[in-house]
C-alpha cells in the first residue's frame, strides 16, 4: 500500500486531494505545515508528496528543496514530489525545485490520480494543459 502525504494549509484543498487520492491501494496523510513534512519523513518516509504551492511560511517549492537537500546529505531516501501549482508561470520554479511532477490548478481529480499513479511508478508528470496551442502552418 501507498503512503502519500498530503501538504495543504487549505482544508478544502487537502480535502479535494486527499478525496482523490484515497483508495484501497493508498494511505494518505494530510498535514498542514511545510515545516512538518520532513519530521513525518523521517518517522515513515512516504512514497509520495503531494503539496499545495503555498503552506503558509513553507510552500510547496521549499519543501521540495528542504527533501532535496536532506536527500543529498543522505538522511533521507529519494522521495518523489507532486506540486500543486497556482499558475503556469511556475512550473519554472516546480522544476528547478527537483519536483518530479507538477499540476496546474484548478484541479481534476482524473488528473491528479493520474499525476500520483505516474510518480509512484517511479516516473514523472508534467501538466500541459495550459500550455498554448500551436498554431497550424497556413499554406
Amino acid at each position: 500500500m501507498a503512503e502519500i502525504l498530503v501538504v495543504a494549509d487549505e482544508p478544502t484543498v487537502s480535502a479535494e486531494v486527499a478525496g482523490a487520492l484515497e483508495d484501497g491501494d493508498a494511505d494518505v496523510r494530510v498535514v498542514s505545515s511545510g515545516e512538518l513534512v520532513r519530521l513525518v519523513a523521517e518517522e515513515s518516509v512516504p512514497d509520495l508528496v503531494v503539496t499545495d504551492m503555498q503552506v503558509g511560511s513553507m510552500g510547496g517549492i521549499a519543501i521540495c528543496m528542504d527533501l532535496r537537500l536532506e536527500e543529498s546529505g543522505g538522511r533521507l531516501p529519494h522521495v518523489p514530489v507532486l506540486v500543486l501549482l497556482d499558475r503556469r508561470a511556475d512550473v519554472f520554479l516546480a522544476r528547478r525545485s527537483g519536483a518530479e511532477g507538477w499540476l496546474v490548478k484548478p484541479l481534476n481529480s482524473l488528473r491528479l490520480r493520474q499525476a500520483a499513479r505516474a510518480l509512484l511508478e517511479g516516473g514523472v508528470y508534467h501538466d500541459d494543459s495550459y500550455q498554448p496551442l500551436p498554431l497550424a502552418a497556413e499554406v
